[in-house]
């Protein structure tokens, strides 16, 4: 019978090595996403909500305010040039702060301004309101990307960034049926419908500000509810995945999906019968929404600490420079086409 002499080591305790690891790596991960990412779903519904909800609001407001068609189009749209503006500076801020005062100052700030919007009364209120609405906002989607890269691993994080930004569709979900049933408020209290709509929907985003101070850890290190394995575990796994990306198929899903959207975006325009045309808009957000993934997974892979902070905000800040119905507004006051 063979035995271990001098420093031969038993292949046994080479696979339980690797089956702790596993272990280890499994229960990790685990308790990052359970505390993490419910959380932070909350946070982009609670934005998302206070995005947009402008538009159901202006159901009401306009009526009541007498805003014109391109008013509120201006107004709508002049978010996302605060937005776009602040987009970069706010990641900056974030990424030298850390993201638990980060995010908590984006969103008190936004919370306030939010609510604000009940007080207005003329255009240029509005316009000042939803301008600095995008300010307040500007940072929260990249900086939350950011820190996410903080604390999943190359490998796991196409699966973290799906969990989060799978908010945007459940948000419209429960937004708009949200938003008509607020609107019913319209007479209580001496306020409008819409004004109780947009004080509504913007204390809880000042409430959680205020949890994010004391739930939200800036780092691995300083979470308290890691072991000391665990956290060990954490951090040389994600030093040891910023050298690369090896898997190496984030590229090929993102463009997958995107000429998925496209597609759609062709049959809708191009198909003869209504119904090919439904099932055309119906693969475009499936192509969108698989998009953002993969596709925010590339910067954190080519870039690191505040480039990469500044890479991801520069890409968001680009594309909400596009994301605005002032034109089609304005045509619809040109062409009286109420």
């Amino acid at each position: 019978m063979p035995t271990m002499t001098g420093n031969v080591i038993p292949a046994s305790s080479g696979l339980r090595s690797d089956r702790d690891d596993a272990e280890l790596a499994r229960t990790s991960m685990q308790r990052v996403s359970r505390r993490l990412l419910p959380f932070l779903f909350l946070l982009y519904i609670c934005n998302f909500l206070d995005r947009t909800n402008v538009a159901i609001a202006a159901l009401q407001m306009n009526r009541d305010l007498h805003f014109s068609a391109t008013a509120y189009g201006f107004g709508a749209g002049i978010f996302s040039l605060g937005y776009a503006l602040f987009e970069v500076p706010s990641n900056l801020v974030l990424a030298r702060v850390g993201a638990r005062y980060g995010i908590a100052r984006i969103m008190i700030t936004w919370g306030l301004v939010a609510a604000a919007m009940m007080f207005v009364h003329t255009p240029i209120q509005f316009y000042a309101l939803r301008f600095l609405l995008g300010v307040a906002e500007a940072g929260f989607v990249p900086g939350t990307l950011y820190y996410l890269s903080g604390w999943f691993p190359a490998a796991q994080r196409a699966w973290a960034l799906s969990r989060f930004l799978i908010a945007v569709p459940i948000s419209t979900a429960i937004g708009n049926p949200l938003g008509t049933w607020l609107l019913e408020l319209d007479g209580i209290w001496g306020l409008a419908g819409w004004q109780w709509l947009f004080l509504l929907e913007g204390i809880p985003a000042v409430l959680l500000g205020f949890i994010v101070l004391a739930f939200l850890p800036d780092h691995p290190a300083g979470a308290p509810w890691l072991s000391v394995e665990q956290r060990d575990w954490l951090t040389t796994h994600l030093q040891r995945g910023a050298s690369s990306d090896r898997t190496g198929e984030r590229f090929f899903h993102a463009s997958a999906c995107a000429s998925l959207a496209a597609l759609g975006c062709l049959s809708a325009a191009l198909l003869p019968h209504p119904l090919g045309r439904i099932a055309g808009l119906a693969l475009v957000p499936v192509g969108v929404y698989g998009f953002y993934a993969p596709f925010w997974c590339v910067p954190t892979a080519l870039l690191r600490g505040t480039a990469a902070a500044a890479g991801i905000a520069l890409v968001g800040s680009l594309g909400h420079v596009a994301w605005t119905p002032i034109e089609s507004l304005v045509l619809r006051d040109c062409t009286r086409d109420e």
